[in-house]
């Protein structure tokens, strides 16, 4: 198990089932069952290890019913093959985003316009504040 999990043959586990589309489209869409939802149980996939499992179950929990079903959707072509293939390239895409690693935010010195902004922006709420201090107030009258 080499290969990045994204480059792996899952369609040995990969479930399909088709249903009618829904939204506009008259006849064609009342008639033909074009829509396709893939599920992939994550648990019992022989072919991710157990990290790879839990990496999985945690970044696309969203995604991932209580049963353990990985569930996406296609409806955006007219032909059920269409949305198949559509189907199971959103699964992969899904996979190779998961297990990419996060790049570790590099830190920058702030630019000399932001310094300036944000000292302007503190000189102006300090004036602010003063007009609302009781002893300003006084001293205008």
């Amino acid at each position: 198990m080499n290969q990045p999990p994204h480059q792996r043959d899952f369609s040995s586990e990969l479930h399909f089932a088709t249903s009618r589309s829904g939204g506009a489209g008259g006849q064609h869409v009342n008639k033909v069952s074009s829509k396709v939802e893939l599920r992939f149980h994550v648990d019992n996939s022989a072919i991710l290890g157990e990290e790879e499992k839990q990496v999985l179950k945690a970044k696309l929990a969203n995604k991932i019913n209580g049963e353990g079903y990985l569930q996406l959707i296609s409806q955006a072509e007219r032909s059920q093959l269409l949305n198949k293939q559509q189907v199971v390239k959103k699964f992969y895409q899904l996979l190779e985003k998961s297990f990419r690693p996060v790049k570790a935010r590099k830190a920058t010195k702030p630019t000399a316009a932001s310094i300036q902004e944000r000292i302007t922006d503190k000189k102006r709420n300090a004036r602010k504040k003063a007009t609302r201090n009781r002893d300003s107030f006084n001293d205008d009258l």
